[in-house]
């Protein structure tokens, strides 16, 4: 009888501690929560990501056709306005990454790499331009505007995702709230 009791109580203790710690995870999920402003600028972010997605395809597809010069000129200063935006709202939410939730954080992480390499193509382009207008028909020329629009194109679904996660986090909560489901 005493080894039943005991192996009892050792059901019992573990219980106790796995609750302990459970309740203690619990708590620190919680003390993370999402923050709305982070969640704001990701937003924002999102709508810049796909303005330059859209300048980007629209520069690739002078590839096919007999543009000017000026076109692809015009275009890509377009795309390096919009990219400079893009880049100081990501520098906005860098400086709000330590009230970030860790979702977040990773979404601020994931961005940088994009950004870096549209930088390097953006500026090949353009060092293109300046250099050589009269050979925008190059293989080189043509791999470079489309390495942007792949490149923008991913960043921009990618943010979407992110924000389209916490979107339905935020109304998953909302439903487990009002059905008063308990928390797993």
């Amino acid at each position: 009888m005493n080894a039943r009791k005991s192996i009892a109580w050792m059901g019992i203790g573990a219980l106790l501690v796995a609750g302990f710690f459970g309740s203690a995870f619990t708590v620190k999920a919680a003390d993370n929560p999402d923050s709305e402003h982070v969640s704001a600028l990701l937003s924002e972010a999102k709508t810049m990501a796909f303005q330059l997605k859209e300048d980007a395809e629209t520069m690739e597809t002078f590839t096919r056709s007999r543009a000017s010069w000026q076109s692809h000129a015009d275009a890509i200063a377009q795309i390096k306005e919009h990219f400079n935006a893009l880049s100081k709202q990501v520098d906005k939410l860098k400086a709000a990454k330590a009230g970030a939730s860790p979702w977040q954080k990773t979404a601020i992480d994931r961005i940088d790499p994009f950004l870096n390499e549209m930088s390097g193509y953006t500026e090949a382009v353009i060092e293109q331009l300046n250099k050589h207008p009269e050979r925008l028909g190059t293989p080189e020329y043509k791999d470079y505007l489309e390495a942007n629009a792949d490149y923008s194109g991913d960043m921009a679904a990618m943010i979407a995702d992110f924000v389209d996660y916490g979107r339905t986090k935020d109304r998953l909560q909302e439903l487990t709230d009002r059905l008063e489901v308990p928390a797993s």
